[in-house]
């Protein structure tokens, strides 16, 4: 007779009820992708797995509000973003280190800064600062969107599912948060270099606001 596959539902059912055994085996179920997750933000495997037991222990103590709507993975993984940021928050990394190395190990041709090419070259210092600082100054609920979806390169479903926000508002918040970069970028760029690239339409100008961002590493 075939065994019966215990779920992660049946899982959290049985820990509410006293099972100590059934919360270790969500640990183990998860531990490892939990922690992956943790090292995509942070950079850093200490502060990584701080995260994982700053996770552990909130599932710990809130397991009974998971109420089945979505998939369990999606509910932790929204704990683990949740638990990554207020980390990186505290130690002033997010700004300092996260975005900075993300944006140094992209290519983008600085002459031509909105416009992503193929003979790309590494950016200059000027350049990757410049990046830095418009990022960093996209308020959260933008920024948060843009760095899953054009940093990291996750879905809009998966930011959806992470975030708790509509497919739509996700779409919606990332186009706002390219537009806002760009703006960003372009008084950045007049003060770095004193002039921009030739704009001829507003089309255009949307393109090259998303190329901005596939520069910064969708």
């Amino acid at each position: 007779m075939k065994e019966k596959k215990i779920t992660d539902l049946m899982l959290i059912k049985d820990f509410t009820k006293g099972s100590l055994e059934a919360f270790e085996e969500l640990i183990s179920r998860y531990e490892t992708k939990v922690f992956n997750l943790a090292m995509r933000f942070t950079r850093n495997q200490e502060d990584a797995e701080e995260v994982v037991q700053d996770v552990f222990t909130t599932l710990y103590k809130k397991i009974q509000g998971f109420q089945g709507k979505s998939a369990f993975s999606s509910w932790l993984y929204r704990i683990v973003v949740n638990a990554a940021f207020m980390k990186l928050r505290k130690r002033r990394q997010y700004n300092a280190v996260y975005i900075e190395d993300l944006v140094q190990e992209q290519k983008i041709d600085h002459d031509s800064m909105f416009i992503c090419r193929s003979d790309a070259i590494t950016i200059n210092r000027e350049v990757r600062e410049m990046l830095v600082s418009a990022i960093n100054r996209l308020p959260e609920q933008y920024r948060n969107v843009f760095v899953l979806r054009d940093i990291d390169g996750l879905s809009n479903e998966e930011v959806s599912e992470l975030l708790s926000l509509s497919i739509p508002a996700v779409k919606s918040r990332l186009h706002r948060s390219r537009l806002m970069l760009r703006r960003k970028l372009t008084r950045l760029y007049r003060d770095l270099y004193g002039s921009l690239p030739e704009m001829t339409s507003e089309d255009e100008d949307e393109d090259l606001a998303y190329g901005s961002a596939q520069a910064c590493s969708i």
